[in-house]
């Protein structure tokens, strides 16, 4: 399928790590956790502190320091919580939106480009963000923005919005599985074109009805990323 010229634009774009600039790439590895990945099926994906066991142990296994990925994955986990779970089966959320970036609580995170603050705020629903952080860019003639969940509560204290954040810029530290809605540490990291009404806030996960709008508002990550 051919790129879209949004999606060709940000593949031209150079940016900063998310994480620390010492870590190479060779250090990352990509995870399936995917309702397709067999390997799951004997982990109680309910419980952070067991998911969290299979991630490190994965991730030591690989010989890595870091695992991604998720983009349009599929996956089991949110059926613990009854803010994503429905019984229809179509509108159930359980499609992911952005990329995750598994790795311990409080490692930095810095700004992959230069934007502003848009937002930011604390989502404490069961299985949600906790807090979370949305920067706003315009680089050429595009403007969009990139969402930050999963933080510490430190995150988003003492900030401002409209603030200029600088490309490289540390905009946060990762938290617990206490405040972060009850998951193994990580990075949700998202692209969105439009934010629509929403503030400190988006939707991650979509269900099957909804997907092609969420596609093309929130394309793949790594097409900025270049993990891969």
């Amino acid at each position: 399928m051919a790129l879209s010229s949004f999606e060709v634009f940000f593949k031209s774009i150079n940016p900063h790590p998310l994480l620390e600039v010492s870590i190479p790439k060779s250090a990352y590895k990509p995870i399936d956790l995917s309702v397709n990945n067999p390997t799951l099926k004997a982990v109680n994906i309910s419980s952070s502190d067991d998911l969290e066991t299979f991630i490190w142990n994965y991730i030591k296994s690989h010989n890595a320091k870091v695992a991604f990925g998720g983009y349009l994955e599929q996956r089991g986990i949110y059926e613990r919580s009854t803010y994503f779970n429905q019984s229809n089966p179509e509108t159930e959320r359980n499609i992911h939106l952005g990329m995750d970036i598994w790795i311990e609580a409080e490692t930095p995170i810095y700004a992959p480009l230069a934007g502003t603050i848009h937002s930011f705020k604390n989502n404490t629903n069961f299985g949600d963000y906790g807090p979370t952080l949305i920067l706003k860019h315009h680089i050429e003639d595009h403007q969009f923005f990139t969402l930050y969940g999963h933080l510490s509560t430190a995150s988003i204290e003492n900030i401002k919005v409209g603030v200029e954040v600088r490309q490289g810029e540390q905009i946060a530290t990762l938290g617990t599985a206490e405040v972060n809605g009850d998951y193994p540490p990580h990075l949700h990291f998202q692209v969105i074109r439009d934010i629509q009404d929403f503030s400190g806030d988006y939707p991650g996960v979509c269900n099957q009805l909804n997907l092609e709008f969420y596609k093309q508002n929130c394309p793949d990550p790594n097409l900025l990323l270049k993990l891969v």
